[in-house]
């Protein structure tokens, strides 16, 4: 009896083996991380020799485009210096939750960013670094000079692969305009 080559059994063979190496491997999907909603922003500011401490709150509990968020008015001392720390909390759920720690983890993709707008005489530097020394703003140094009005904004981005510093020099530097906001707050400052 002659045996003759059947191509389309050839095939057939071929791509059941083929769908079966291709099932086995460890490349499993892995669940999308839901994102955390940031809704709260809150700054200490301590004066360095002095004693009065100012806590400014930023709040947003149900997200753009619901109830005005609310902030509340930071008074601070002229020609003082203050060291600023910030923690973030998702407030929608029952029981808030402390988001911090996440940036802290992901501080190569992360970068706040602040603003003195309307005049507001001072000025501000971050003095935390990521592991590659570029700068994350969960600290910074804010010092006054002149009596002054004006708003305080801090913006968080969220820079995966784009965050950059300026020894970098082969690469745009990290901004504003760069990456996803995650969260911007503006308080009132009074500086007297």
């Amino acid at each position: 009896m002659k045996r003759l080559f059947r191509p389309y059994l050839a095939l057939l063979v071929l791509g059941s083996l083929m769908l079966t190496a291709t099932s086995c491997g460890d490349d499993e999907p892995k669940p999308l991380e839901e994102e955390e909603l940031i809704t709260t922003l809150r700054i200490t500011l301590e004066p360095v020799g002095k004693t009065q401490t100012v806590v400014g709150i930023f709040r947003d509990v149900d997200g753009d485009g619901g109830n005005p968020a609310t902030a509340n008015t930071m008074r601070l001392e002229a020609n003082t210096t203050y060291n600023a720390t910030i923690k973030l909390f998702d407030e929608s759920k029952n029981t808030p939750v402390e988001l911090t720690n996440e940036i802290k983890e992901e501080a190569d993709e992360h970068e706040f960013f602040y603003q003195a707008l309307d005049n507001l005489a001072l000025s501000i530097s971050k003095t935390d670094r990521d592991n590659s020394q570029r700068p994350i703003g969960l600290q910074a140094q804010i010092v006054t000079t002149n009596t002054s009005t004006g708003k305080l904004r801090i913006t968080l981005k969220h820079q995966p692969n784009l965050k950059v510093g300026p020894n970098e020099p082969n690469r745009e530097q990290t901004g504003l305009t760069r990456g996803e906001t995650d969260i911007q707050a503006e308080f009132p400052v009074i500086v007297e």
